[in-house]
């Protein structure tokens, strides 16, 4: 036969959500080429790079 769930308190609720909304910065390294900020293992907006290989092209801003 069912059974009717407990109640679950306020705080017993609020610590198992506490943790869902907290996010991380994702990491930031320089780019070797440029020195433009860009995430790691990707190839660089600014200049197009990756491990100093150009991947893509990239135009110059006027």
């Amino acid at each position: 036969m069912a059974v009717p769930k407990g109640k679950v308190s306020r705080q017993r609720r609020d610590k198992r959500r506490s943790s869902v909304w907290k996010l991380t910065a994702p990491n930031v390294v320089k780019c070797p080429n440029c020195g433009a900020f860009c995430m790691p293992h990707r190839v660089c907006k600014a200049c197009g790079q990756y491990k100093g290989r150009t991947v893509i092209a990239v135009e110059e801003s006027k």
